[in-house]
């Protein structure tokens, strides 16, 4: 059972008790009724703020195993995408031929990107181009590299963009590197 669930089942038992007891005892007087009900609400009042505690100190390692995943997710992503564009060998660097969409969510809840790419070149090539993910503060969210296959020369070629996984709040787009190969 989750800490928090056992912390306010304690505080209900707690105050279940001393009602009870309360009211079996031989002295019912006013001042022993005040008194155990005043015991009661003291105990309650305890659990209540270990309760608290408990919730918060929960929700503060959940946030924390989260960034940690989140993380772990985004450096994953950052070493693939630089190993993918690494075995691309004699490409030409031709970030500025590479235009993005308007950053969207897929049917899976991923952020999507319209890329597309213009072969300047004279010969039919294929584009690599890595994706970067960004919040509004420009910090990196997730990475990927789409490829546009056998773009004619002197055309363009389309091609979509999916992060590796659901990102949360606005999200914005841009070209980390292109290569044309």
């Amino acid at each position: 059972m989750p800490r928090t669930k056992g912390v306010l089942l304690t505080a209900a038992a707690a105050i279940c008790c001393a009602t009870a007891l309360t009211g079996c005892s031989d002295d019912n007087t006013p001042s022993s009724v005040s008194s155990a009900a005043s015991k009661a609400a003291s105990a309650a009042e305890s659990l209540g703020r270990e309760a608290t505690a408990a919730a918060s100190s929960l929700a503060s390692g959940l946030a924390s195993d989260l960034a940690t995943e989140a993380s772990s997710a985004l450096a994953s992503a950052s070493a693939e995408a630089s190993r993918k564009l690494g075995e691309i060998k004699d490409g030409a660097d031709v970030k500025s031929d590479v235009k993005l969409g308007t950053p969207g969510t897929d049917k899976d809840g991923r952020a999507t990107v319209e890329v597309t790419v213009s072969n300047t070149s004279d010969a039919s090539k294929s584009f690599a181009v890595q994706v970067d993910f960004t919040d509004p503060a420009g910090n990196r969210l997730d990475t990927v590299v789409v490829t546009v296959s056998d773009v004619a020369a002197g055309k363009t070629g389309k091609q979509t963009a999916h992060s590796n996984r659901d990102l949360s709040g606005e999200v914005k787009a841009k070209v980390a590197r292109a290569v044309r190969y």
